[in-house]
């Protein structure tokens, strides 16, 4: 069973919501992701003063048009004013369109910036600037902001640091680039409820891909092979005493199995575990379980996690789709999870991010939809330590380019990582030891920052 794959005009599939795959024991790299997990910690290049532990990225894939969501723009010319009205939000001063009146409920709890842009109309190419904080390039891959929390923040005993829902597709969108697969998300398939092998019934909904036992292992096996495996390990650890690469591995192989064997993530998985309120809550689209399980990985410890759902590529009938498919559920599951997160006092400490790889044409095509435009955009970010009830910089009257306090994907990207402690010119290595700066042309916007 597969997920739903949608094509955007550039003929790029993408995951709506997650991607059925096949679990296999461990996975191929968990080993080796825990060894340059335990070495991350010899960087030294956290900050004592961070205010946020965890990210929660919720991705909208294929360009949602910003001009028609949190930057309306009902005074325009006619042929750029989009069929929407605008509203007023519980932060003063502050109006969305009505198509989201549940996030213009809770708007005292978040920040939107109005002047994003960059200079990229490509989907795979934006997509990487927008998850990477780095401009594209040939010469290297850039690693996703998931991965650099991988690398960057120490994560509890059993908990995988970097989770993803989505199939994030775009060069190197996503995944470890110049870091190693070792750092590369955890993948989410659907469970269904079904137990694994050896395991008692139960009603998660979700399972990490990749850390599952194969059919006809139980626990109790693994432990047995896992002994014998010991045993040869012992053997060449006696023949060459000086190999610390044989200590190493034993420690990271044993982290790996309590991964297998902690019941932290299948806790976090098991839905049934909330409150009919707090479940109703999400609503009932496809991406309503997946929030709720990122709050639950978050409570677990996960430091970072992608949620998201295609369709935004909307050349044609964009207010129709908007209003009828698109943004309803975006309303509902974005402003239940920051409230979520908000009354357990985990908004804090969590921050979520809602964007896209650009935005739309402020001019309205002929087929009543909206192309390519990324001189202008617009992202709402929530919780740690970023304003609350703030609108962040402007565009012109006809929602062209930023008018004021235009800032960039980089700028963005550097702003969180220095909320999770993090300074943005920290250098890391790649694999050849070539030193690369985590964001080589950001900066803080320090008017972000509550």
């Amino acid at each position: 069973m597969t997920a739903k794959i949608e094509k955007n005009c550039e003929g790029v599939g993408r995951r709506d919501f997650l991607q059925i795959g096949s679990a296999g024991l461990l996975g191929l790299s968990l080993p080796a992701f825990l060894a340059t997990e335990a070495r991350a910690k010899e960087l030294g290049t956290l900050d004592n003063k961070a205010k946020a532990k965890s990210v929660i990225l919720l991705w909208l894939s294929g360009g949602p048009a910003t001009i028609d969501m949190w930057d309306n723009k009902p005074e325009a010319p006619e042929g750029i004013r989009g069929e929407f009205k605008s509203i007023d939000t519980k932060a003063k001063g502050v109006q969305f369109a009505e198509t989201l009146p549940k996030m213009a409920a809770i708007a005292d709890k978040i920040s939107v910036v109005r002047s994003l842009y960059h200079t990229i109309p490509s989907h795979a190419t934006a997509t990487t600037f927008m998850t990477t904080g780095n401009k594209p390039t040939a010469a290297l891959q850039y690693p996703s902001m998931g991965s650099l929390t991988a690398k960057l923040l120490n994560t509890p005993s059993g908990i995988p640091p970097y989770v993803s829902f989505v199939d994030i597709r775009g060069g190197t969108a996503g995944g470890a680039g110049y870091l190693g697969t070792s750092y590369n998300p955890f993948g989410v398939e659907a469970n269904g409820g079904k137990p694994a092998p050896g395991e008692k019934a139960d009603k998660a909904a979700f399972r990490l891909r990749g850390i599952t036992l194969p059919d006809g292992i139980t626990l109790d096996e693994l432990t047995r092979r896992d002994q014998l495996l010991k045993s040869f390990d012992n053997h060449f650890r006696n023949v060459d005493q000086s190999n610390e690469l044989v200590e190493g591995l034993d420690t990271f192989h044993k982290q790996a199995i309590d991964i297998l064997r902690s019941d932290k993530v299948k806790k976090a998985f098991s839905l049934n575990q909330e409150s009919a309120a707090v479940t109703e809550s999400y609503g009932k689209s496809t991406l309503a379980p997946a929030a709720l399980a990122a709050r639950r990985l978050v409570e677990a410890g996960v430091r970072f996690v992608t949620i998201g759902t295609g369709g935004w590529d909307t050349h044609s009938k964009t207010f129709e789709n908007h209003k009828t498919k698109l943004v309803p559920p975006i309303d509902q599951v974005l402003s239940a999870l920051i409230a979520d997160l908000d009354q357990r006092g985990m908004l804090d400490s969590t921050i979520v991010m809602c964007a896209g790889e650009f935005g739309r044409t402020p001019k309205v095509n002929k087929n009543g939809g909206r192309d390519h435009w990324a001189r202008s955009m617009a992202t709402v970010i929530a919780g740690g330590g970023f304003k609350r009830g703030y609108a962040h910089g402007t565009t012109d009257a006809s929602g062209m380019a930023p008018a004021t306090d235009a800032c960039t994907p980089d700028d963005i990207s550097s702003t969180i990582f220095n909320q999770l402690g993090i300074k943005r010119d920290t250098e890391l290595q790649t694999a050849t030891g070539r030193p690369i700066q985590l964001f080589r042309e950001g900066k803080v916007i320090e008017k972000l920052i509550g």
